[in-house]
């Protein structure tokens, strides 16, 4: 019986052999003309699904293939397709070398499938130009951060990030950035993209990140592309789409603040054929923050499906999901002698009983399909909801009033605010992209058509309690002594409050409030309705090292004010839109180039979060001009931006210091903002990696009707920031795998609401340290992060005292994560 099993086993392993004695195997290496590897291109055999993806090394194998002669397909985004035919001889090993040509015109002209770079740095934009574009050939200055770097900064929100930007700050805790000096704020229909689309995000909380791939800064009205856009730029998110290889990850945040943080990051195929991919991330957020009574609770879900059907469509559909509770925090307040360190960082003006509840959720379907190599059509619908249900203690924008017209600037005057909100937003895309050549010219046709609806829903409305009570019975939040009358005054001649003021010297000011005793106005928010057509066209040309863009995009803009009430009021507003860029080619490594854009922002009353605003206005419009280079270094793992630029914009909105009406904006005449900005981002050595990046900023009125305000310094547009973030790596020793990472950040000083007092408020300049230590062990990786190591106290924007907010004091964040 041994003997039989014995020859039944050698006649098993000769024919096994045989057999692959009779197939051959392909073997190679895929670099770029610069000889840098090229990971994640894809290798398959026309006609067939077998083929492999090269890995850091750019190394790849396809076994057991019968002896014939094959057509090797190379693919890889931002490279031109090669194809390649090879020969298979049975029981040989044949071993190629491809070298890939970087190429203007990508694979993917949508993002359908996720980015596989793992790096700081990032080689492609869809955005941009709406195509897949290499953003060293794109005619603008476009930054990003990428999740690696979020990750390894423990940021959670995009306010965390854009300090990562050179010329991007913080205006205020709430999701408002500045970009070149302007501001880019949620709640509105410009400067704030997902996916590329216009997209309704809250005024309020900082936008979420846990379900980001990467965030994207593209410098610049780029209203040829989005339409109404900011002067200073757009911020893009663009969510972790699927992968065909299976990816998992898990990582959880301790810290300072009661911080627990939770991560979760799967991907993968769901079929063998990987027609179908998935993603699905997680983050759940539970943080009380270094301020009175402040605390965020937010939980994120983002499910992400691919579905490519055949090699010319594909298709992807996202959805986010954002639940966020808190506090509204309206910032800090001093006393009335403008030091900002005569209150703790700490003090809130919240009361214990406030709240604020939002929800948003954003639905994006995106269809690309090939007609031919040469023809592709995309199709993208975004919905976005969003709910608010707000309560809130906040400040009149003023100091407690007395009966002789002075004010107890110990004291802040309060009001109350009740709101319930609901908005719908609608976005479609659709566009042509077509390659053609013209003689030698290559050329890539975009043509396309948008449609963006936003839409306030019935119900919205708001409860508001008054600071001061007066004899008829009402409330207002300004005391008069000239009409002191008209108010109910104590026995000391003092207007009696409706709201009590808030004492900044007293430790219970925070406590709970009776809601029951406040006299209300209630303010019905009449539903409004905006919409707006865009047809666009943009031409990309290469003429050899020259590269030319010409765009051109007519604005139909439409705001429907009372809408489908009796008293529906329209406001049809337009414009013609140019956009020119130039790329030159000095060296594969090094391009210059300068654009010249217009850019155009409708403006009116249902525009705004405040109902007392004012409007309609006329709508705000700006010019820019920029030169500059990009170059990249260190076998391209590091990239580099220098640009210089200069933005005119006409009809900015700032508060008109009415003493009847605290809230009213006017319009200023002409500002302008020129600079100069360094961004650097990528890997000295494979195990090195640097983020750095300078500023500088002169952002000034030029132009307006309110008196001394020219040639100031526009509110919280610093003149300098620096920005430096490293890591890096041991690789060898007895430390192996240990790394350390080292941050600073500098923000110059700036100036507060300038038209709201003949001196602004400043808040002084700061430098903040970071720094970090990791270690993995397989695939485990331990890490702690100090934050603000040397406890600067600091003050990332505001408006005035009243309303000042302060950065965080030194906290320490320990974080495990877990790949599988």
């Amino acid at each position: 019986m041994k003997h039989i099993l014995l020859l039944l086993s050698l006649f098993i392993f000769l024919t096994n052999h045989t057999l692959l004695a009779q197939t051959g195997t392909l073997t190679g290496v895929v670099t770029d003309y610069s000889g840098k590897p090229v990971e994640y291109a894809t290798v398959v055999l026309e006609g067939t699904t077998q083929g492999d993806i090269t890995d850091a090394a750019g190394s790849f194998t396809i076994e057991n293939l019968k002896p014939h002669s094959y057509t090797l397909v190379f693919s890889s985004l931002g490279y031109e397709k090669q194809k390649m035919v090879v020969s298979v001889s049975a029981g040989r090993t044949t071993s190629l070398e491809v070298v890939l040509k970087e190429s203007l015109f990508g694979l993917q002209t949508v993002e359908i499938t996720g980015r596989r770079e793992i790096s700081y740095d990032n080689k492609e934009t869809f955005s941009a130009t709406k195509t897949a574009s290499l953003i060293k050939d794109v005619p603008a200055s476009i930054n990003f951060v990428t999740k690696e770097l979020m990750l390894d900064q423990v940021a959670f929100t995009v306010n965390d990030v854009v300090k990562n930007v050179a010329g991007v700050n913080q205006f205020s805790f709430y999701n408002d950035i500045t970009i070149r000096g302007f501001r880019v704020q949620g709640q509105r229909n410009f400067g704030t993209l997902l996916n590329g689309m216009r997209t309704f995000t809250s005024f309020w909380k900082p936008q979420l990140i846990p379900h980001i791939e990467r965030v994207e800064v593209i410098k610049g009205p780029a209203s040829a592309l989005f339409g109404n856009a900011s002067p200073g730029g757009s911020i893009n998110r663009v969510t972790k789409k699927p992968l065909a290889e299976s990816r998992k990850s898990i990582s959880t945040t301790v810290g300072s603040f009661n911080t627990l943080r939770t991560l979760a990051d799967f991907t993968g195929t769901m079929t063998e054929d990987q027609k179908l991919l998935y993603r699905l991330n997680l983050g759940f957020e539970n943080s009380d923050g270094f301020r009175d009574l402040q605390f965020s609770r937010n939980l994120v879900i983002a499910p992400s499906f691919a579905f490519l059907p055949t090699d010319n469509t594909s298709l992807n559909f996202d959805i986010v999901y954002q639940d966020s509770k808190g506090r509204l925090d309206r910032g800090q307040a001093a006393f009335g002698n403008r030091d900002l360190f005569s209150t703790p960082i700490t003090t809130s003006l919240s009361a214990i009983n406030d709240y604020l509840d939002e929800t948003t959720i954003n639905a994006t379907l995106s269809l690309r399909h090939q007609f031919s190599e040469r023809v592709s059509f995309n199709s993208t619908y975004q919905l976005s909801s969003y709910n608010e249900d707000l309560l809130e203690h906040r400040t009149s924008n003023r100091f407690a009033s007395l009966g002789d017209g002075t004010f107890d600037e110990t004291k802040v005057a309060m009001r109350v605010f009740i709101r319930k909100r609901s908005w719908n937003n609608n976005s479609i895309n659709n566009y042509l992209n077509v390659d053609y050549d013209a003689g030698s010219v290559k050329n890539t046709l975009l043509a396309g058509h948008d449609y963006f609806r936003q839409e306030q829903l019935p119900g919205g409305s708001q409860l508001e309690a008054r600071s001061y009570l007066l004899q008829n019975g009402t409330a207002t939040n300004v005391y008069n002594p000239s009409n002191a009358s008209n108010y109910v005054l104590d026995a000391a001649g003092n207007p009696v409050t409706n709201v009590a003021h808030f004492d900044l010297t007293s430790p219970i000011a925070n406590g709970i409030r009776d809601m029951s005793k406040y006299i209300y106005n209630q303010v019905t928010y009449n539903q409004f309705m905006q919409e707006s057509h865009g047809l666009y066209l943009q031409n990309q040309s290469e003429i050899g090292p020259l590269k030319v863009l010409l765009g051109l995009r007519q604005e139909y803009f439409t705001d429907y004010l009372n809408y489908s009430s009796p008293a529906e009021q329209v406001v049809d507003q337009q414009a013609l839109l140019p956009r020119v860029g130039l790329v030159y080619s000095l060296h594969p490594s090094t391009n210059f180039y300068g654009t010249w854009v217009q850019g155009y922002q409708p403006q009116s009353a249902a525009a705004f979060v405040n109902p007392e605003a004012g409007g309609p206005f006329d709508p705000l419009t700006s010019e820019m001009m920029e030169i500059g280079t990009k170059s990249e270094w260190f076998n391209k793992r590091l990239s580099a931006t220098l640009s210089l630029y200069q933005i005119v914009e006409r009809g900015g909105l700032y508060n008109a210091n009415d003493p009847n009406n605290p809230e009213r904006l006017e319009q200023i005449g002409e500002e302008l903002s020129r600079g100069i900005e360094l961004n650097v981002s990528g890997n000295i050595l494979p195990n090195w990696s640097i983020v750095a990046g300078y500023a500088f900023n002169d952002a000034k009125i030029t132009e307006a009707d309110i008196e001394g305000v020219i040639g100031r310094q526009k509110p919280n547009a610093p003149r300098n920031t620096a920005n430096l973030w490293t890591k890096y790596i041991i690789e060898t020793g007895s430390i192996k795998n240990l790394g350390i990472g080292f941050g600073y950040n500098y923000v110059s000083e700036r100036f507060g609401s300038i038209v709201s007092a003949s001196q602004p408020d400043i808040f002084p300049a700061y430098g903040i340290f970071d720094t970090a230590l990791y270690y993995k062990f397989d695939k485990v990786q331990f890490q702690i992060n100090v934050n603000n190591l040397f406890n600067e106290t600091h003050w990332v924007g505001g408006y005035d005292v009243i309303r000042a907010f302060p950065g965080s004091p030194r906290n320490i964040m320990t974080t495990v994560s877990y790949t599988f």
